[in-house]
């Protein structure tokens, strides 16, 4: 999906979307001063500008991801709000060439439920981070993802989304394992939830629609391009409603230390 147009639309959306989160999950961990910190699969934005404010002048934000239009797009995000304490960085995630040890946090968000490979994604996180230093996972639950009054076509479009994850090797129940997968390598982990709810008209409402586009090759191997378009006819019809609002997927949340 990555590089597409809609695709760097939608996951600067998607984070402005989640920043208030990941801000209350920071203001839990304390103060962030002077520290050392990874976003993984920053994309288009991630959570550059809150672990930028986090760390403060003294620290530093490594931005990595291996999709060189989301990089760029990204430098031009990070050069307009001045993010001076934050480099980016392609990397690799199951090749990583960053320095082992030396982050004090380490942040993946939507990283495992796309791409599966759990433990290797893991391996990495705890190569990556200092002894006794943090890592946060975060990944979707799809049971909150809903319309009011329901909307069949936007439903569909939902359920299509978690057939072409599963098709590629991904998995939106992936959250439900993170703590034991926490635990495989010996931390232990917390946990929090968060839905937002979407009032008539707001953006994050079409996310459907935006997978519909950003995935489109891979739905048309589940239904036919007569469907899909007819689906897409019907979502945005639905999405003209001015009573409909909704809430999103909720965002799952955890957490941990790495072994001193």
């Amino acid at each position: 999906m990555a590089g597409q147009v809609s695709e760097l639309e939608r996951l600067q959306l998607q984070s402005r979307v989640w920043e208030p989160s990941g801000r209350r999950l920071l203001e839990e961990f304390g103060d962030g001063g002077g520290a050392r910190v990874l976003d993984v699969g920053c994309g288009a934005l991630g959570w550059l500008r809150i672990l930028s404010e986090w760390v403060g002048p003294d620290g530093e934000v490594t931005g990595m991801d291996f999709d060189e239009a989301m990089l760029r797009a990204a430098d031009e995000f990070v050069a307009e709000e001045g993010l001076r304490n934050v480099r980016l960085v392609k990397d690799d995630l199951f090749a990583s060439q960053l320095e082992s040890h030396a982050f004090d946090l380490v942040h993946a968000r939507f990283e495992i439920t796309p791409l599966g490979r759990a433990s290797e994604q893991m391996e990495t996180y705890v190569r990556l981070a200092r002894p006794a230093g943090t890592i946060v996972l975060e990944d979707p639950d799809p049971g909150s993802w809903l319309f009011n009054p329901p909307a069949p076509a936007l439903e569909r479009l939902i359920e299509l989304t978690m057939e072409a994850f599963r098709a590629s090797g991904g998995d939106w129940g992936a959250a439900r394992h993170h703590l034991h997968l926490l635990r495989e390598f010996a931390i232990e982990g917390s946990v929090r939830a968060d839905v937002v709810a979407l009032p008539p008209g707001h953006p994050y409402l079409g996310l459907p629609l935006q997978f519909a586009t950003a995935l489109e090759s891979r739905l048309l191997e589940v239904v036919t391009a007569d469907e899909l378009d007819a689906l897409r006819m019907n979502a945005e019809s639905e999405l003209q409603d001015e009573a409909r609002w909704g809430t999103t997927f909720t965002l799952l949340q955890f957490w941990g230390r790495t072994p001193p």
